[in-house]
């Protein structure tokens, strides 16, 4: 079973996937995270990640830079959108993400382009949003727990802008797969969407669910 979830930036969809992955018992993938670490990589090396030969000479990095704390920082989460932009990078990351999506017992992954590039023929594919809002707080309390300092405001801002990069990029653009499931979790708890989630798996595989 493979199970698509797509959203834009602090949307709730990496939360849900985790939680979708430990009910179903399948392997998880963040693909954003291999963004942010094409993002990184550059920075790494003072490139700029808005040059397409830069941004793709980074999609080499090593595998044990997945693992580096800083990939989850809001500084390197912008060079990520920013990066992620260029069909050069996306395609040299789309096998990396295929492979994992078509392992014989399914996975489940979560990104941008999943239920709409990556994995087309995933058997349920979930689109996770919120408002912007509601996402600058969720990401304003994470940074706050990492000790960063921003204020509300910055990152409504910078949430607007990197929605602006996502949807409006030629190349695999931030959009609902046409047979996705659309999950607004603006005013749901972190239980009450994984909960929703879980549901909808359950109702489109036709599972019963778990007591």
């Amino acid at each position: 079973m493979i199970i698509a979830v797509d959203g834009p930036t602090a949307s709730g969809k990496g939360t849900i996937a985790k939680a979708l992955a430990r009910h179903f018992g399948l392997p998880h993938l963040d693909t954003g995270l291999l963004y942010r670490a094409v993002g990184y990589q550059v920075s790494l090396y003072g490139g700029d990640p808005n040059d397409p030969a830069e941004a793709l000479g980074a999609t080499n990095f090593p595998d044990e830079l997945l693992g580096h704390p800083e990939l989850r920082s809001e500084a390197t989460g912008g060079l990520a959108s920013r990066a992620s932009v260029h069909p050069g990078v996306r395609k040299a990351l789309f096998e990396r993400q295929r492979d994992f999506a078509t392992q014989p017992n399914g996975a489940v992954l979560d990104g941008r382009d999943i239920g709409t590039v990556i994995a087309p023929e995933a058997d349920v594919k979930l689109f996770v949003t919120a408002s912007v809002e509601a996402r600058a707080k969720r990401r304003w309390a994470e940074m706050r727990a990492r000790g960063e300092s921003h204020t509300l405001v910055e990152i409504e801002d910078d949430l607007r802008r990197r929605d602006t990069r996502d949807t409006t990029r030629k190349d695999a653009p931030l959009i609902p797969a046409e047979d996705a499931f659309l999950l607004d979790t603006s005013e749901m708890t972190k239980e009450e969407a994984i909960a929703a989630a879980i549901a909808v798996v359950n109702e489109a595989t036709g599972q019963t669910p778990c007591p």
